[in-house]
C-alpha cells in the first residue's frame, strides 16, 4: 500500500481524495519509481478541482511531475537506484502521475536527475521551470539576444513566469515582468526583473499594431494579453507562447506577423522530444541560479495538496509548490 491522491468520477460525482492505494492498482509500465517529491502546476490544479476536463481516465492519480528513485526496471536505460525526473507525456491526465508515493511508468518518459539538483530542487523547477527553459531556448533559436532589447514575461508571478524571469535575468537580458498582483513587485525584482508592469496594460483589446517595444517575450496568458504582446513586439522579434491562464482565444490580426516579421513560437512541454528535454534540463543546471529557488518555492505535504490546488486555480499562489509526498 502507498498513499496518493486519487481522482474518481462516478454516480457520486467528481472528487479528489487522499487515500491508501494498493500496489496492485498501479498501471502498466516498465519502470517503478519510489517518488520523493512532486509539484502542483496549474494543470494539476485543474485536475484536482475538476475546473477543466484535464483528467480523461478514471480513477487516476494526478501530478504531471515527479522526482524519485527507480525501484524496479526492465527498461534498458534505468536500473534500481537511479535518480530520475518526469515531466508531461500525459502523466496526470491519461496515466497515473506523481502525487503519490509510488508510480509505474514507461521508461522512455524519464530523464536522469541532473546532479546539480536535489529531487526537491528538481520539483521546484518542475514542468513550469522546464517549460520556461524551453521558451528561452525558443527565443534564442530565433535570434533574441540580450543586446536586442527588453524582454517581456507575462504571468510573471506564476510558476513558469517566475523561473523565466530568473533565467533571463541571469543570462543578461533586461526583463520586464507583467503581473496582476502589484504586491509581488519586490519578489519579481528579487528574481531579476528590471521593470514590473500591471497586467491591466495588456488585458484589454488593443490596436492591431502598437509601438515597437519588446525584443522578445514569454507569454503564459494567451487571449488579449498575447495579442497585445505580439502587437508591441519589435521588428523580427519573437514571442514564445506556452500558456492560457487568460483564455484559449487569440483576438489578434496578422499585422505584427506580415508587417514586422514577428514570430509567434508555440512551446509545448508535454510531448516535447527527449533530446530537447535533456538539453533543457542541462541548461537549467547552468542557467538557473539555484539560490533563487528558495524565493520561488513553498513546500507542502501530500495532505495539503488538495486545498492548495484550489488556491492555485484562484490565483492565490505565488511561484512554485513542491509536494513532499512522504510528509
Amino acid at each position: 500500500m502507498f498513499k496518493g491522491i486519487l481522482i474518481e468520477k462516478d454516480e457520486q460525482g467528481y472528487r479528489a481524495t487522499l487515500k491508501d492505494i494498493d500496489d496492485a492498482a498501479l498501471p502498466d509500465g516498465n519502470v517503478t519509481v519510489r517518488v520523493s517529491h512532486s509539484t502542483l502546476n496549474y494543470k494539476d490544479g485543474l485536475a484536482i478541482t475538476g475546473k477543466s476536463p484535464v483528467v480523461r481516465k478514471f480513477p487516476l492519480v494526478p501530478g504531471i511531475d515527479l522526482a524519485g528513485v527507480v525501484e524496479t526496471s526492465s527498461h534498458p536505460d534505468y536500473k534500481a537506484g537511479d535518480a530520475v525526473v518526469l515531466n508531461g507525456w500525459g502523466v496526470g491526465e491519461t496515466h497515473w502521475g506523481g502525487l503519490a508515493q509510488r508510480a509505474r511508468l514507461n521508461g522512455d518518459w524519464l530523464v536522469p536527475l541532473p546532479s546539480a539538483f536535489t529531487p526537491a530542487q528538481a520539483m521546484a523547477i518542475g514542468t513550469a521551470g522546464y517549460t520556461a527553459m524551453l521558451c528561452v531556448m525558443a527565443l534564442e533559436r530565433h535570434g533574441v539576444t540580450p543586446d536586442k532589447g527588453e524582454v517581456l514575461v507575462t504571468g510573471a508571478a506564476g510558476g513558469v513566469g517566475s523561473v523565466a524571469v530568473a533565467i533571463l535575468a541571469k543570462l543578461g537580458y533586461q526583463v520586464a515582468a507583467v503581473t496582476g498582483r502589484p504586491q509581488e513587485a519586490a519578489y519579481l525584482q528579487s528574481l531579476g526583473a528590471a521593470t514590473v508592469l500591471d497586467r491591466a496594460e495588456f488585458a484589454s483589446p488593443g490596436k492591431p499594431l502598437a509601438k515597437e517595444h519588446w525584443a522578445g517575450a514569454v507569454d503564459t496568458v494567451g487571449s488579449h494579453t498575447l495579442a497585445n504582446v505580439c502587437a508591441s513586439t519589435k521588428y523580427r522579434g519573437t514571442v514564445a507562447a506556452c500558456g492560457l491562464a487568460g483564455g484559449m482565444d487569440l483576438p489578434a490580426t496578422v499585422a505584427p506577423f506580415i508587417l514586422r516579421g514577428v514570430t509567434l513560437a508555440g512551446v509545448d512541454s508535454v510531448m516535447c522530444p527527449r533530446a530537447d528535454r535533456l538539453e533543457a534540463w542541462q541548461r537549467l543546471a547552468g542557467d538557473l541560479d539555484v539560490s533563487k529557488l528558495d524565493l520561488i518555492t513553498q513546500q507542502i505535504g501530500l495532505s495539503d495538496a488538495i486545498s492548495i490546488a484550489h488556491k492555485l486555480i484562484e490565483g492565490q499562489v505565488r511561484g512554485r509548490v513542491v509536494v513532499d509526498v512522504n510528509a
